[in-house]
């Protein structure tokens, strides 16, 4: 494992696969199990040059979606 970037953060980079979201054109795009490097201690995420080749990859050609989702929306003065 490598360590973390951060500075100053004792932790160590991990392989995990995570949900990724991105705003494209006004529009929420979720990438599921992308895979990436997280920080066992402050939580920092790396995706690699290839990972994210293939997310512009996807952008640019967009097709049906795998699945879709539920969006919402919280707007300020609501009460928690």
């Amino acid at each position: 494992m490598k360590p973390c970037s951060i500075h100053s953060c004792p932790g160590e980079y991990e392989e995990r696969h995570i949900p990724h979201v991105v705003k494209y054109h006004g529009e929420v795009i979720v990438f599921d199990e992308v895979p990436v490097e997280v920080c066992s201690v402050c939580g920092d995420v790396l995706l690699s040059l290839e990972t994210t080749e293939a997310i512009e990859a996807v952008l640019k050609n967009l097709g049906k979606p795998d699945r879709t989702a539920p969006v919402y929306e919280l707007h300020s003065g609501v009460a928690a």
